[in-house]
């Protein structure tokens, strides 16, 4: 007998998605790879291995960039970015991944499997993957 899982995953309900950047790029580059890939979401890579990767989204781009009055090209991602960013476990119950991701006020988080990010998981990628229409 197959030993099958009774849950959905974060796996299950992740975006295969996964857009990297690097910390000096600035707020414009930012965007530019958000329209061209078509995420509202980007990782900031680790500066060497000792580093952590960090996390950008939207929201960090409108607070770092227009309510600040900056330009977006005078502003680089290190300035705006979430680090370090928490992941989830590809296997993670989505119920632990909600709770998770409300207790520690984000949105979205990289789902990794064998200490790659393989994926983006959301609150609303796990509402619409939870509700029947």
């Amino acid at each position: 007998m197959k030993n099958r899982r009774s849950y959905l995953s974060a796996k299950d309900a992740m975006d295969k998605k996964v857009v990297f950047v690097e910390g000096m790029a600035t707020a414009k580059e930012a965007v530019e790879l958000m329209r061209k890939h078509k995420v509202d979401v980007l990782v900031v890579n680790k500066r060497d291995h000792h580093d952590a990767f960090g996390i950008v989204v939207v929201q960090d781009l409108i607070k770092g960039v227009i309510v600040a009055e900056r330009t977006s090209s005078e502003v680089n991602v290190y300035e705006i970015m979430t680090k370090p960013s928490i992941s989830v476990p590809a296997d993670m119950d989505v119920r632990y991944v909600a709770r998770l991701l409300l207790r520690a006020g984000l949105r979205v988080a990289p789902v990794e499997e064998s200490g790659q990010y393989i994926g983006m998981i959301s609150l609303s990628s796990i509402v619409l993957d939870n509700l029947a229409f």
